[in-house]
């Protein structure tokens, strides 16, 4: 029996109606999709000591730092992906996600000041509870323990989130004094030039529907910024990443590092942040995978994804793995559906895209080589695209509207989907309570509430600060 006969056996082709080339076409399609995590994940998690909170090891440069995470990021990338391929035998890539990695660095490094050791621990520890929870097939019970409204929110709350991060980087949005925020000078800075231009072409490239536009985006932007350098258009510390780097792929002060973060952990905080993780990824990847499974065909009559808990299981594991070695949590992406779209329907396609991982690691220098607004770019076009999950909240019923409008409205503006999360699931059974409809709510949802008005007054009086 040749390899080609052996995998549409193992993968089912037949039964699925796909074949091997159509499948390869479809993982390298989908590949070519999410690939801008390569870059991303790094730049969002790497911290820059006095500029930018995350990721900041001692003795290590900032250039090296990005490559370690890039390196990371591909292995916990392809060893998730592997498991979706060979276990669930899904068509589904998977990486660590756009929002948490931000909450990991932006909230839990540089809001709380928890040190970045620490964050990789509730990483790990948030994967562990994910994989147990699995195993026992409790999904169900999580998913009615969380008001419906808060989970339809958190996608476009975050896409927010994103957007702000994104245009911040880029010169589009700087701070201010009399507004908190203002636009840039858009058309005196170089870098915010430089990044509208690649954002404005990414934007129509992504409109047209050319694979890799993102990828694509970012790297006509990083070559703009060189040319612009290069002819006297803007300072080269400001437009041009660090193409003089050695490539790294020594991983060891990434590695392990969530043991020693947890010792003198701070109970309450370390668990507000493991649920935050827990609860964007559980649900994400559960939306995620019921979306792409819808266009693919997968759904049963009730508009379930049979064995679900398969493609949950290989997440959670990811996650794990990406933790201990030192990256934010991993999840399912939505660009999965370009593959599918691509007429990918087995475990093949995810297989092509874990190889494809693996395969990326030769490009790791270029981790360093991109600089900040150009990767930062792809947080603007996901954010944008994200915004479209609020179209499924119920508007017309207020106790609806109002946890999902706090939801959506407290993760920009207090830079944290933690407190946007929390704010949409306090406000859910009190605005129930007082429209006469509190049979509507679960113990559970008063439960969770009870425990975030504690910590939003413990939080808020300064005590969790003092403690951490």
């Amino acid at each position: 029996m040749g390899l080609q006969q052996r995998l549409a056996e193992y993968f089912e082709f037949e039964e699925l109606g796909t074949d091997l080339g159509t499948e390869v076409v479809a993982g390298v399609s989908t590949f070519l999709t999410m690939s801008y995590i390569v870059f991303v994940n790094p730049s969002i998690l790497v911290g820059i000591e006095g500029e930018k909170p995350g990721i900041i090891v001692d003795g290590v440069s900032y250039a090296q730092t990005l490559q370690m995470v890039a390196v990371v990021t591909l292995i916990a990338a392809a060893v998730a992906t592997l498991i979706m391929a060979l276990y669930a035998k899904r068509p589904f890539g998977q990486a660590p996600g756009l929002g948490l990695n931000a909450f990991f660095a932006f909230t839990v490094v540089g809001a709380l000041g928890i040190p970045w050791e620490t964050a990789l621990a509730a990483v790990v520890v948030e994967g562990l509870l994910f994989i147990a929870l699995t195993a026992v097939g409790a999904r169900e019970y999580v998913i009615n323990v969380f008001p419906t409204p808060v989970k339809l929110a958190v996608g476009t709350g975050i896409g927010l989130f994103l957007a702000i991060i994104g245009l911040e980087a880029m010169g589009v949005v700087v701070d201010d004094p009399a507004t908190l925020v203002t636009l840039g000078s858009v058309a005196s800075d170089p870098v915010a030039i430089v990044s509208i231009l690649g954002l404005f072409l990414t934007f129509g490239l992504y409109a047209r529907g050319v694979t890799g536009s993102v990828v694509i985006g970012i790297l006509f932007t990083t070559v703009l910024g060189f040319l612009a350098a290069r002819f006297g258009l803007g300072p080269a510390d400001a437009l041009v990443g660090n193409l003089t780097a050695q490539a790294t792929y020594d991983i060891t002060p990434l590695a392990g590092s969530f043991i020693g973060g947890l010792s003198n952990v701070e109970p309450f905080a370390f668990a507000l942040i493991v649920f935050t993780f827990f609860f964007v990824d559980f649900f994400d990847t559960a939306g995620t995978l019921v979306g792409v499974s819808q266009v693919a065909g997968f759904l049963d009559e009730e508009g379930d994804l049979p064995d679900i808990d398969k493609p949950l299981m290989a997440d959670a594991v990811g996650t794990t793995v990406g933790g201990m070695l030192g990256t934010s949590t991993v999840t399912t992406y939505i660009e999965s559906a370009v593959g599918v779209e691509e007429g990918g329907r087995s475990g093949m396609t995810a297989l092509v895209v874990a190889l494809l991982f693996l395969a990326a690691l030769a490009v790791v220098p270029l981790a360093a080589a991109i600089p900040l607004y150009a990767s930062h770019i792809a947080l603007v076009v996901i954010g944008v695209v994200m915004l479209r999950n609020v179209v499924e909240v119920a508007w017309d019923d207020l106790t609806a509207a109002i946890p999902a409008g706090m939801t959506v409205l407290v993760m920009p503006f207090t830079y944290s989907i933690a407190y946007g999360i929390a704010a949409g699931i306090v406000t859910y059974p009190l605005v129930k309570l007082a429209a006469g409809r509190a049979d509507e709510t679960r113990p559970g949802h008063w439960v969770l509430a009870g425990a975030f008005v504690v910590y939003f007054v413990v939080r808020t009086s300064g005590v969790l600060s003092a403690a951490v």
